[in-house]
């Protein structure tokens, strides 16, 4: 698709959606993986949000990759759309900065026809304010920013319905939106906004559900600052490796699956982010 070819293109040259390519190692940079044996010896290129998805892959390309002969490519990409156009046509060979909800919704509005490898982190989902100290001080006919693509608006939405603020209909799906609201009895109101710029409507909303790496990004302590966590347990946001269906045993795909899981990736993962970030291995 040369649509989305110009669209990375155009990103690059002007800076709008502040992508940088941290090179680990040469040689070609272009085309998709195909799983061949020829492959083998080529750069990985993988789309990644900035935190914590690509402090991760640069811990494993400066620390990991190198003592199992892999080339190791991070192109940091701060939006939930680029990455995954990226790695259907070719451009990158695959991401991570999403969970399996998102995907699955992502392939049926856009046609694309990616997988998940495996599962790595999960970050919890949090409510956040400048304005109020505690969920429950929020005033009557308080506003709420929340993600505005459908699996995170969904996830937002139960955050709030788990923690009493509002119910939810019997039947919403992950992918509820606010007319799937059954209750309301603090008359909330809610802004739609995209999940990368949340952080920024602090101060004009009464309090915002921020995913937890924008929250990092925006220097923000899940753990510390959220006035109400998603809970780790039986979680089904765990964040993922995808590539476009058929390129899973691409050999280089299968190395940083390996390393995405390995103990020092771990161990990694929990000194870093402080509870932050969550291993889901």
């Amino acid at each position: 698709m040369r649509t989305s070819v110009k669209l990375t293109t155009t990103v690059l040259a002007t800076g709008a959606l502040a992508l940088s390519l941290a090179a680990c190692g040469s040689g070609s940079t272009s085309g998709s993986a195909s799983g061949s044996a020829a492959d083998a010896n080529k750069p990985l290129i993988v789309a990644a949000s900035p935190t914590p998805h690509a402090q991760i892959l640069d811990f494993i390309a400066k620390n990991l990759a190198p003592k199992v002969g892999l080339k190791l490519q991070v192109q940091v990409v701060t939006d939930y759309v680029t990455p995954n156009l990226a790695v259907q046509d070719g451009s990158a060979d695959a991401d991570y900065f999403q969970h399996l909800p998102y995907l699955q919704d992502f392939n049926k509005s856009h046609g694309t026809d990616l997988v998940s490898v495996e599962a790595v982190h999960l970050e919890p989902l949090g409510l956040y304010s400048n304005k109020v100290k505690s969920a429950k001080a929020l005033a009557d006919g308080a506003t709420i920013a929340v993600p505005n693509d459908a699996t995170n608006e969904g996830r937002a939405l139960k955050l709030l319905a788990d923690n009493g603020l509002i119910t939810l209909k019997p039947d919403a799906g992950i992918t509820a939106t606010p007319d799937d609201i059954a209750s309301n009895p603090k008359h909330l109101k809610f802004q739609e906004i995209d999940a990368a710029q949340l952080p920024r409507t602090l101060s004009d909303v009464d309090a915002a559900v921020i995913n937890g790496n924008y929250a990092l990004d925006a220097h923000l302590s899940p753990t510390k600052d959220a006035l109400l966590l998603e809970k780790a347990q039986g979680n089904p946001y765990a964040n993922i490796l995808a590539v476009k269906a058929g390129n899973q045993n691409d050999p280089r795909v299968k190395k940083l699956a390996e390393l995405l899981h390995s103990p020092q990736v771990k161990q990694y993962i929990e000194q870093t982010f402080g509870g932050a970030v969550i291993p889901a291995f």
